[in-house]
């Protein structure tokens, strides 16, 4: 079984999906310290071809709070505004009609939990994309969380029954592929590939949130960026193409 485990991010790039897609179970990372200046309650668009950051607005957020401690404003008047800049932004775009309804509801959930209103969104672009892999919050797992980094990690993989252990290239600094290996777990780490596509600005802007990538892309075409990735050996550094 491939596992995958992340943090919740708000609506992240392309790269997040085909991790997701790439696995049988993902776990959602979020009995864990919220990141200050990270992905998880913000990420960019394209407003008026210039990259622009759109925001959650939170409460009583701190970096020495896990992320499903922290709160959600519950005003609408945030998320009224934020719609209102991702229509702005978008209007023009080819499939905007065709997401619009879906992501007034990612924005407009009423939910004052951090986590819990990023998980939901997560729920809701993957079924968008077509993604069928299973997913579960890490404060929903029996685990042990004494545990940190690669120990606690190995922990989740060991209790769900991982043989493969799927993660960003970045991780590659983070986890050892030996120490893995001596519990019976592959250690693989995917490399994302932003290919261009047309967007609303003169130049292509990489790496944007997925709003941007849904926007201007068919369905068809979101299921071929899923699976355009490279998967490297964690013991070899060599890997291929999905």
């Amino acid at each position: 079984m491939k596992l995958g485990i992340m943090q919740p991010y708000f609506l992240p790039y392309i790269g997040y999906w085909q991790l997701l897609n790439a696995v049988d179970e993902y776990v959602v990372y979020d009995d864990v310290n919220f990141i200050k200046g990270g992905w998880i309650n913000r990420n960019r668009i394209l407003v008026q071809g210039r990259t622009q950051y759109m925001n959650i607005q939170m409460s009583g957020s701190s970096a020495y709070k896990h992320i499903n401690e922290i709160g959600v404003e519950p005003s609408l008047r945030w998320r009224e505004k934020l719609l209102a800049t991702i229509r702005m932004a978008y209007g023009r775009a080819p499939f905007y009609h065709d997401t619009e309804a879906l992501v007034s509801r990612l924005i407009m959930n009423e939910e004052t939990n951090l986590a819990r209103y990023v998980y939901a969104s997560i729920r809701e672009i993957a079924a968008y994309l077509g993604i069928k892999t299973h997913l579960l919050l890490s404060s929903e797992i029996e685990q042990d969380r004494s545990l940190h980094a690669e120990e606690r990690v190995l922990d989740i993989c060991r209790r769900l029954g991982a043989t493969e252990y799927l993660n960003a290239i970045g991780g590659q600094e983070l986890y050892s592929p030996q120490h893995f290996a001596a519990h019976g777990i592959k250690l693989t780490f995917l490399q994302a590939h932003a290919e261009p596509y047309p967007q609303l600005a003169d130049a292509f802007m990489p790496n944007l949130s997925i709003l941007d990538v849904i926007m201007c892309n068919s369905r068809d075409k979101l299921r071929t960026m899923l699976t355009d990735f490279k998967l490297l050996d964690g013991k070899t550094g060599s890997g291929a193409h999905a």
